[in-house]
């Protein structure tokens, strides 16, 4: 793998790891799955100059494209809280014990407070 590529998934992983601490999240446990869209987060910066979320497509429209930086809980809180992990589940809920219990809600079907 390509060294630079290396750095800047660490990178990636020591900052975001203080920012969903901070929002009670932490990494998925599933060590490869958080390797690969770390990388592709590294990938998606290279080609459009932020590390966008590698599940969801830009827009085209900053102010919208914005909202799906990662991480981007802050932007979704209620359905990713509903959802106890963020929409490409990089990040889940720190009282989750096993993510393979949870699943992808569509945010339409995300009750009303």
């Amino acid at each position: 793998m390509d060294t630079d590529i290396a750095r800047r998934k660490e990178m990636f992983r020591a900052w975001h790891s203080k920012v969903v601490d901070a929002l009670g999240y932490k990494f998925n446990p599933d060590a490869e799955m958080v390797d690969f869209l770390l990388e592709q987060q590294v990938h998606i910066e290279r080609k459009y100059g932020s590390p966008f979320c590698p599940c969801q497509s830009t827009v085209g429209r900053r102010e919208e494209d914005m909202k799906i930086v990662c991480p981007c809980i802050p932007f979704h809180r209620k359905h990713f809280d509903f959802m106890k992990q963020c929409w490409c589940g990089l990040f889940i809920h720190k009282d989750v014990e096993d993510p393979s219990t949870l699943r992808q809600v569509p945010a339409s079907e995300v009750p009303d407070e």
